[in-house]
């Protein structure tokens, strides 16, 4: 009975893993019908005239990817415009002026406005002032212009629990301000130094693309938040409402065919990622808590843990981080 039994068993392991071959075969042809579909969808509406629009959303990075889509964008004929949907409370500083750079390329040669969605701060309202033409919605947010500088000084916790910290320099102002003790005035000049110069500059690119004088924005750039409504007050934005105010100012102002239609272009990931597996991924993000619109694990896992080297122009900084608002 043993022989006979063993050879049932060899059977169904046999049938199972037929079975299972089968299935892994039908999924990667699956897969690969669905990116080759994809593809094709991509190719035919890209080949099309269209407004372009391009959502910019959560926590802003240094986004590669996002920067060659809008390069992209902006050597496409078929794109004869371009929408920023905005809805973000900033993030570094160098990310915002990055994408910023990359909006007024595209400024350069094609017409580009800026939806604001719940909110725009800080690199957000910092890369909707690279558009030539900002719209809220009444209840929106915009602002935050200013630049803050957050450090810890975690020295007296350290001294309850009985830990210290020794260091050997190369120079006084090396690693200051430290979190290991207070900082010294000269790290305080040197920091105040760097924020004052930051300021200055998103200060003056505000004045710039607003059509205000330096007094007028130094006014606005006290960090305040604005609703859309107070906005248009101050010249931070120029019209209420949604893409049928876009629409209108594209069509009426920038002779935009109104009949165009709007197509959301998002970039491109590297290698093999079919939406099958990026929706996967997205899935697999959520399940852990991190943001499922993340392009790599990398950037899931900072914008989790607000992990932000460097300046940053963030409405709200996490404890402990250097920031600009």
């Amino acid at each position: 009975m043993s022989a006979i039994e063993d050879l049932i068993d060899r059977r169904r392991l046999r049938r199972k893993l037929s079975f299972w071959r089968v299935a892994a075969i039908l999924i990667v042809a699956v897969a690969i019908a669905a990116g080759a579909y994809a593809l094709s969808a991509d190719r035919m509406a890209t080949s099309k005239d269209q407004i372009a629009r391009v959502s910019i959303e959560g926590m802003i990075l240094k986004d590669q990817k996002l920067l060659d889509l809008l390069d992209r964008l902006k050597d496409e004929d078929a794109v004869k415009a371009v929408v920023l949907r905005i809805d973000s409370p900033g993030g570094t500083t160098v990310g915002g002026e990055s994408i910023y750079e990359a909006v007024r390329a595209i400024a350069e040669v094609k017409p580009v406005a800026a939806e604001v969605g719940t909110l725009a701060a800080s690199a957000g309202y910092m890369i909707a002032s690279g558009a030539d033409h900002i719209v809220a919605r009444r209840t929106s947010i915009v602002g935050s212009i200013g630049v803050i500088f957050q450090y810890v000084d975690a020295s007296q916790l350290l001294d309850t629990v009985g830990v210290q910290i020794n260091a050997i320099k190369s120079a006084p102002l090396k690693a200051e301000p430290s979190p290991f003790a207070p900082a010294p005035e000269a790290a305080k000049e040197m920091i105040n130094r760097l924020v004052m110069d930051t300021y200055e500059w998103f200060v003056a690119l505000v004045a710039e693309r607003r059509d205000m004088s330096m007094a007028e924005a130094k006014a606005l750039a006290d960090g305040s938040i604005f609703s859309g409504q107070q906005g248009l007050k101050n010249r931070l934005v120029d019209a209420l409402g949604g893409e049928n105010e876009v629409r209108r100012w594209f069509e009426e102002d920038r002779g935009i065919a109104r009949d165009l239609v709007i197509v959301d272009r998002e970039p491109k990931d590297d290698g093999f990622d079919f939406s099958m597996f990026a929706g996967a991924r997205a899935a697999i993000y959520g399940v852990f808590g991190l943001d499922p619109r993340s392009g790599s694990l990398t950037a899931a896992v900072l914008r989790k843990a607000g992990h932000l080297d460097g300046l940053v122009s963030l409405w709200q900084p996490l404890s402990g981080a250097s920031s600009l608002r």
